[in-house]
């Protein structure tokens, strides 16, 4: 009897396995060895005989380096409080945004090292060609400088000494916060192609090099020319494919959905999403009420009992006062502090009131158009292309071909890195009968414009000085000041009446030197881009690519019977 159920067990036993192994069969078979069915055509797509290769496995995108996810939704931009400055800059309009990514954090003394070490050791400083590269990245440390007070010791250690490494990067200007959001990109992509083994291990470490760099837009352009054209002796495993009886190269293009998209500066309409973190304030699909600050209620103390009478954010508490009273319920800070020293929001996002303002990536104009647009809102587009070389492919920045370019302070900043894409201004092959754009440069559109001018209204056509930008002509702004043949020229104008033009930007947020006012995310301000403080810092954000949501949306009542 045992001996039967042992036969019989047995028996069941292997006709599971079979089943299995039939049903397995079936599905590869089905499958065309691994690979889809297209829906267009009924060919097997990534079939080892050739044919079309797609990533059919990608599921979401991931969340890069010291990112959190900012589901986008529907929220009123601009000011809902009072406006005791009168500025009547930032009207209240409905606005869209898309789902994107924010940095945690604003952006730190350590990480900019990072940046700062890489640029000394890929362009040694100790050449002469190669210096401004690194000079033009280093923060203006003597922003800490005050007329009438001490506080020099701050020049020399605040960005380097260990004591500040985890406080927020000051004496940046906007172009150098760009910059280092591009250099970020780069480094990013780099790990992960070295990580899914599209290129040898520790290639950023031995390879790198001023004539051997990695670009995430040139690498998808022409991925060849990567490291100084040695892309294909630091190949990878991955970096290589049978297709029927031949090995082909591989790389990871935008349709293997592997590369991030850029780390960018966040835009005002980005920026002020998230650091209201309305999704703490909702009730079903509605808004519950106002919010003044980044986190619930009117006031900037906690409410919280294990934290009551605690203050929310480092800012000036009154005239003279940075920090409060010692040893009782102050800030902790005097100057900056260190980041994450306060609870985040309700998107998990630190610091988007106090420590320091941040840069945003829009040009400053006193009217969002909401009636132009009302979706993802933005004002700086520039549009360009890429330069197509005699051979019809696209053009690498050379390691000899440096160009820089004079600030009006006197800053050399370098416009592009060796091992970057050449890009130039699109012209009418792009616009021609266009609906949506009809110029490269958007900075002033519907605003700044010719037909919005000054003289236009007044029923002269003709411009003053055609010399000048259009915007001037709108706001009289001064002429920015320049540098020619080494003497500084200014404009000595005195009946200049603002000081907008295409080259200021917004910054957002209150700083550890301003008043409470100015810690509602609806507060705007500007200066010009190559401008640097000791109170404005910032953060990089990421475009969200595919879902808007990184979950599924259940229905939160169900209808009973």
């Amino acid at each position: 009897m045992f001996i039967e159920l042992i036969t019989n067990y047995m028996k069941v036993s292997n006709l599971k396995l079979f089943s299995i192994i039939f049903i397995g069969m079936l599905i590869f078979s089905g499958c065309g060895g691994g690979s889809n069915a297209s829906r267009g055509t009924g060919w097997d797509i990534n079939s080892k005989k050739g044919g079309f290769q797609y990533n059919t496995d990608f599921d979401d995108q991931e969340t890069g380096p010291g990112l959190v996810f900012i589901e986008g939704g529907t929220f009123t931009k601009g000011q809902v409080q009072d406006d005791v400055m009168r500025d009547w800059n930032n009207s209240p309009s409905k606005q869209h945004v898309m789902s994107f990514y924010i940095d945690e954090t604003e952006v730190t003394n350590m990480m900019y090292m990072e940046y700062l070490d890489w640029l000394e050791f890929v362009f040694p400083t100790n050449e002469t060609r190669y210096r401004q590269i690194y000079e033009g990245a280093l923060p203006d440390t003597l922003v800490w400088r005050n007329q009438l007070g001490y506080v020099e010791e701050l020049t020399a250690n605040y960005l380097r000494h260990p004591a500040y490494a985890e406080y927020p990067v000051v004496g940046v200007n906007w172009l150098q916060a760009v910059q280092y959001a591009e250099w970020r990109t780069d480094r990013v992509n780099e790990f992960i192609l070295e990580r899914e083994s599209f290129v040898q291990k520790d290639v950023r470490y031995n390879e790198v090099g001023t004539n051997s760099t990695f670009n995430t837009q040139a690498y998808l352009k022409r991925p060849e020319t990567t490291y100084g054209n040695k892309m294909d002796t630091l190949a990878g495993k991955n970096s290589e494919e049978k297709k029927g009886d031949s090995i082909v190269k591989v790389y990871a293009g935008v349709e293997k959905g592997i590369l991030l998209p850029s780390y960018r500066l966040p835009t005002e309409a980005e920026w002020e999403y998230a650091a209201l973190s309305l999704v703490g304030d909702r009730e079903y699909n509605n808004y519950r009420g106002k919010k003044k600050y980044p986190w619930s209620g009117e006031y900037t103390r906690s409410s919280d009992r294990r934290t009551e009478g605690d203050q929310l954010a480092n800012f000036k508490l009154g005239k003279g006062d940075y920090g409060g009273i010692a040893g009782w319920s102050d800030d902790g800070a005097d100057i900056t502090i260190q980041v994450k020293q306060y609870p985040p929001n309700d998107f998990g996002v630190f610091d988007m009131a106090g420590n320091v303002s941040e840069w945003v990536s829009d040009v400053y104009r006193p009217i969002v158009d909401d009636e132009a647009s009302d979706f993802n809102y933005y004002r700086g587009n520039i549009y360009t292309k890429t330069l197509i070389g005699e051979d019809g492919k696209a053009q690498i920045v050379a390691a000899d071909e440096l160009v820089f370019d004079t600030l009006p302070n006197g800053k050399v900043l370098l416009k592009r890195l060796p091992g970057e894409l050449e890009e130039i201004a699109i012209d009418e092959n792009e616009t021609f009968l266009r609906q949506n754009f009809s110029e490269s440069d958007n900075r002033n559109f519907r605003d700044g414009d010719t037909e919005s001018s000054r003289n236009f209204a007044a029923g002269k056509r003709d411009l003053d000085d055609s010399s000048k930008p259009e915007t001037t002509q709108m706001y009289d702004a001064p002429t920015p000041p320049k540098i020619v043949d080494g003497i500084r020229e200014y404009d000595k104008n005195s009946k200049r009446t603002t000081l907008i033009t295409d080259e200021v930007r917004v910054y957002k947020g209150g700083s550890w030197k301003d008043r409470a006012y100015w810690l509602d995310p609806a507060q705007r301000r500007y200066l010009p881009q190559y401008i640097a403080t000791d109170y404005i810092g910032f953060r990089c954000a990421m475009s969200r690519l595919g879902s808007k949501s990184q979950v599924k949306k259940t229905a939160r009542h169900k209808r009973r019977g």
